[in-house]
């Protein structure tokens, strides 16, 4: 009896490794991988007998070879005097029956197996328990569906990014030529500006596997622990090359070593710069790393065969703020022009964008219309800007002060043409911070901007209200940074009691504009009680009636 279940397991197990073999062979990619231009060449001098297109690849078959090139490298149009054969569910049928004469052979013979030793002893069952791994973790490539199509205005990344998408491509070009691709690139820039997303996207146009880390997923409680996940995952991607590591915050990992004793923190960057450092240059594996703090990072990560390429993603520019909203209101009905859009969303980064787009949607909706206006905009601004702010209860006397605050800087902010498109009640800031070098009369500008709601309630009422204070501390912050660090005072290096001379004299020269401009202040201190809003364009008709 035993005999006949032994031979029936040998028959099974015989039958499962025929199957497997003809499996294999049929499943096999003997394709050979070429260039674009290798096989556009092979289609215009009609070498090319056959074409198959499957998901990834579209495959030319010749009369002495067979050839490969990934789908997202060639246009349709190359293959217009062809017949182009779609392979799309064939092959997962075959993994699909492969799988279940798997799983049928391995439940039959664990079933045999229980069979013959249905007790196992205490002391097998420890032994084999101690051998389990403990605490390992099954690190998993993700898909990446990003394109650069889906990202807007970062052609000058692009290019960057181009050649290492053509090596992990083409890696024997590179090699042939004696050149070598950086082992990590490093993506600098300010958060929101789309770092992720343009990892992702090499990770999509290269066809590589893509391994997500944050940063502060490394920094574990346990000291080695961290350097156990480091080589798990360099592991697995040397193991799926060629492929892609993105590292996203890494100055959580890799802020300089000051001295101060870090055991675990400073074991992980080691294991971190060692596992870089075992690159071969036919690994296929290549670093991508994000920060806005480049600035802490300790300088053995950035040296040559490390980090050795740093890309700048800045903030985007007015042009490349249209093509990103561009792409963001594509299945938005609008009726926009959306170089005014890109105009009002100066310090806008990605994200920002993309938030104001959907909250200008969402606001559409609720008011039941049909299409998004730039009124939409308008009134969702700050709230991506600064957050939504309820306006406090104000009494009668309240809200007149409010107005008359509030006209005053609009007024002023208008005349010196700062970057705002319309003015709330509500505003706590007009104008966004902005990072870019600034004149000095740019800068005395934004000062008069913030001292000027105090100057118009003291012209008309002689005081203020406790509102002002973020303003009054603005405007002594940017003259404290005239004085002490940009060298902006009667001399490069000033005294302090220079800041109180700056500030009477920028003051004063409020004063007079608000007095000048005094009929101005009144119709705009009317629309805002009635309306409680009032845009830069109105504000410009009523200076320009005066001037």
């Amino acid at each position: 009896m035993l005999e006949s279940k032994t031979n029936r397991i040998a028959l099974y197990v015989s039958a499962f490794v025929v199957v497997a073999l003809i499996l294999f062979a049929a499943l096999r990619d003997n394709a050979d991988p070429i260039t674009l231009k290798e096989a556009t060449k092979l289609l215009n001098e009609h070498h090319v007998t056959s074409v198959i297109a499957t998901k990834e690849y579209v495959y030319l078959k010749t009369s002495d070879n067979f050839y490969k090139i990934a789908s997202s490298q060639v246009n349709p149009k190359m293959f217009i005097d062809y017949k182009v054969e779609i392979q799309t569910g064939s092959s997962i049928i075959i993994y699909i029956l492969f799988l279940i004469l798997f799983l049928g052979l391995g439940t039959l013979l664990y079933r045999w197996w229980q069979k013959r030793e249905p007790y196992p002893s205490t002391h097998n069952l420890s032994q084999s328990s101690s051998l389990l791994p403990q605490n390992s973790s099954n690190i998993e490539p993700i898909k990446s569906d990003v394109t650069f199509d889906d990202i807007g205005g970062i052609s000058d990344v692009k290019i960057e990014l181009e050649e290492i998408i053509d090596f992990m491509k083409n890696p024997k070009r590179y090699k042939n030529f004696g050149a070598r691709m950086p082992r990590g690139v490093l993506l600098v820039g300010p958060p929101g500006v789309g770092k992720t997303m343009i990892a992702k996207a090499v990770a999509h146009e290269a066809g590589a596997p893509f391994y997500y880390q944050s940063g502060a997923s490394f920094v574990q409680i346990y000291v080695g622990m961290g350097a156990k996940r480091v080589h798990e995952l360099f592991s697995a991607a040397k193991k799926n090359s060629p492929s892609i590591i993105f590292i996203d915050e890494i100055d959580a990992v890799g802020k300089k070593r000051d001295g101060q004793r870090n055991d675990e923190r400073e074991a992980t960057l080691n294991q971190l710069l060692t596992e870089m450092d075992g690159f071969e240059g036919s690994s296929g594996v290549i670093v991508l790393a994000a920060t806005n703090k480049i600035d802490v990072l300790d300088s053995a990560l950035l040296r040559a065969g490390r980090f050795d390429r740093r890309i700048f993603v800045e903030l985007p520019t007015k042009k490349e703020r249209e093509s990103i909203l561009s792409k963001y209101l594509q299945k938005v009905p609008h009726e926009l022009d959306v170089k005014a859009v890109a105009n009002m969303t100066v310090g806008f980064n990605g994200a920002a964008l993309a938030a104001l787009v959907n909250e200008a949607a969402l606001l559409s909706l609720r008011e039941n219309d049909f299409q998004v206006t730039i009124e939409h905009f308008h009134q969702v601004k700050d709230k991506v800007m600064f957050g939504k702010k309820k306006l406090k209860m104000l009494s009668d006397e309240q809200k007149k002060y409010r107005i008359t605050y509030q006209s005053g800087k609009v007024l002023s902010a208008t005349y010196f043409d700062l970057p705002f498109e319309k003015l709330m009640l509500s505003n706590e800031k007009l104008t966004p911070n902005v990072d870019e070098p600034l004149i000095k009369h740019e800068l005395e500008s934004r000062i008069k901007m913030h001292l000027a709601g105090i100057v118009a309630c003291s012209i008309k009422y002689n005081e203020h209200s406790s509102s002002a204070k973020d303003d009054l501390d603005e405007a002594k912050e940017l003259i404290e940074k005239m004085i002490n660090k940009y060298g902006m005072g009667s001399s490069l290096i000033s005294s302090q009691a220079e800041e109180e001379v700056i500030m009477n004299r920028l003051y004063g020269e409020c004063t007079v504009l608000l007095e000048k401009m005094s009929h101005v202040m009144q119709s705009i201190e009317k629309i805002l009680y009635e309306r409680e809003s009032i845009t830069k364009s109105e504000v410009k008709k009523l200076i320009n009636e005066v001037l």
